[in-house]
């Protein structure tokens, strides 16, 4: 076979016939879900301004030094998005959308893009699926979002996974907590992987998030930051863990749990399965109060998460659990000769028109060739015409699941049709 003279880009790939069917089945459940928790659907650009990413998600982040696809033109500046949240926070503060009322309740979907090395489950185009509440700083929230979360992975059928829960707490608690765990990492700096030991000046939290073989004795031992919450954070934390005891969701609580992005603050939460392997994070999220505020909106907290499509696919085909399957069509009309073909041009929309799919063939292949192909198709029900059913204006109609054919005039047809599919 030649080789194709285009392929997809390193890390980008397509969903093909087949695969789509089982995107098209999570993609329901998560728009069924929205609708169960009262979330509204909102869509931003795949393109957003590159000092967006770099002021909301934080110019020390990986994702900001070495994971972006940034590009100018002219005097502008562009990144297509690597992550949802700080373009629906950006949307939220263009659009004034706290003057709809209330709390805002929020969901996307979409692609994302980042310039990182591809792996299983981490393309360099992946899609997520989150969604974030904005105008309530109540706890009430941050239940509300891991609720929703936990639902879809529920109603998919996966149960294998661990919610793990910590708090971040604000900038004066941060504050407190970096000096002590600077004091703790000093004495042995030079031990650390090279990478925390550049962050040990400039995000010292992310140290604790190090997969690095080096930096595990000393990230086993260090102090927790839920030592060192003040009372705000520490009430806001504890309520968070009732709510979720209410509904009956069950966690883990992991002090060294960090996110790996600036805006966060107090909850941090993730949802690991092992059926993902080392890379073990279906989806994750948390608290971001600062946020909207940095991006020049106003002071608007909020929290939120975001999940990956692909890692929850994964999942999913390790488990074996059937994601649908690629769709049958109702009606198949196998033809024989030009006036048969003219004859099904004609009365395919009639069937379509009155609510069944339908299809025929469009290369003048023999009868045999078309019964294997609407076999092949998974069709319901097969009509056959010829000279001689134009003739009589009675065609063989077939049911395909029980080998049982009749002569019917097209309108007995559309009777049988909707006592059988209907």
């Amino acid at each position: 076979m030649a080789k194709p003279a285009f392929t997809t880009h390193t890390g980008m790939v397509d969903i093909l016939p087949g695969e789509v069917e089982k995107w098209q089945y999570v993609e329901t459940i998560i728009r069924k879900t929205a609708k169960l928790f009262h979330f509204h659907e909102i869509r931003t650009p795949i393109m957003e301004q590159t000092e967006l990413i770099a002021r909301g998600v934080g110019q020390l982040t990986d994702i900001v030094s070495k994971e972006m696809f940034a590009f100018d033109r002219g005097d502008d500046h562009y990144v297509l998005r690597p992550e949802g949240t700080a373009p629906v926070a950006r949307a939220f503060t263009e659009h004034h959308l706290e003057q709809r009322g209330g709390t805002q309740k929020l969901f996307y979907m979409g692609p994302m893009f980042r310039a990182e090395r591809p792996q299983k489950g981490r393309q360099r185009q992946f899609h997520q699926f989150g969604a974030e509440i904005l105008g309530s700083a109540h706890p009430l929230a941050d239940a509300e979002i891991i609720a929703f979360m936990i639902y879809v992975y529920k109603e998919i059928g996966l149960l294998n996974f661990t919610l793990k829960l910590n708090s971040v707490g604000d900038p004066e608690s941060r504050k407190k907590y970096k000096q002590v765990l600077q004091d703790y990492l000093r004495p042995n700096l030079s031990k650390l992987s090279k990478i925390s030991q550049q962050r040990f000046e400039t995000n010292p939290m992310r140290i604790l998030d190090s997969k690095e073989e080096e930096d595990q004795p000393f990230i086993a031992d260090a102090p927790v930051i839920t030592d060192y919450l003040n009372e705000d954070c520490a009430e806001h934390y504890q309520q968070v863990k009732c709510y979720l005891d209410d509904l009956n969701i069950h966690y883990e609580e992991d002090p060294r749990l960090v996110r790996g992005l600036d805006y966060y603050t107090k909850t941090a939460f993730e949802l690991v399965s092992p059926d993902l392997g080392s890379q073990d994070a279906l989806g994750a999220g948390g608290r971001y109060d600062l946020l909207v505020e940095e991006i020049g909106g106003r002071k608007t907290p909020a929290v939120g998460f975001a999940a990956g499509i692909e890692r929850l696919l994964i999942a999913c085909e390790a488990l074996n659990i059937n994601l649908g399957t690629t769709p049958d069509v109702d009606v198949y009309i196998v033809t024989y000769g030009d006036n048969a073909r003219e004859w099904a041009l004609k009365h395919v929309e009639v069937i379509r028109n009155a609510g069944f799919s339908c299809t025929l063939d469009y290369a003048a292949r023999s009868m045999k060739s078309q019964m294997k192909d609407a076999d092949r198709e998974g069709a319901r029900f097969a009509i056959i015409v010829g000279e001689d059913e134009l003739k009589s204006d009675k065609f063989t109609f077939r049911d395909m699941a029980e080998s049982a054919e009749a002569s019917l005039n097209f309108d007995d047809i559309l009777e049988r049709l909707n006592d059988k599919l209907d």
